[in-house]
């Protein structure tokens, strides 16, 4: 079975931004987003990989049997767009997509070009039915806080 290559490191997020965001605007939202996502889920960022910083932790098993770690939330500041990872696949959620305001969706996550297209007390209730919809499904750090 494949090893999950997006695992928490300990490498430093902020030196990761300055040397991964390509501009000043990318760098100030991902510092904006980083103060966001401590505050909704209580956990401070965690570089995962080489490119996610991510809030928190919970486990998922498969029925294939593979199984991981995987952050609560986070996002990526890549060069086309910011990757958002707070979306779940439930209803209460599609409804939300059409107040969040400008962005493209992708299998497992929200792609948005600036901080400022987007809705962001819109992006906080996401995040906040993500971790409850992570805590119900799965083994969950969040269960501590």
């Amino acid at each position: 079975m494949a090893k999950t290559k997006t695992i928490e490191t300990a490498l430093s997020v902020r030196d990761f931004i300055e040397s991964y965001a390509d501009s000043e605007e990318k760098k100030t939202d991902s510092y904006r987003l980083i103060e966001l996502m401590t505050g909704w889920s209580g956990f401070d960022a965690r570089l995962w990989g080489t490119s996610i910083i991510g809030f928190g932790s919970y486990h998922y098993k498969y029925e294939s049997g593979h199984e991981g770690d995987a952050p609560l939330m986070g996002f990526s500041p890549r060069k086309s767009a910011f990757s958002l990872y707070v979306f779940s696949p439930i209803p209460e959620q599609e409804k939300m997509l059409g107040l969040l305001g400008k962005f493209k969706i992708g299998k497992a996550c929200i792609y948005v070009k600036k901080l400022s297209d987007i809705n962001t007390d819109v992006l906080e209730k996401m995040a906040r039915t993500t971790i409850a919809y992570i805590e119900e499904h799965h083994e969950c750090a969040c269960r501590e806080h």
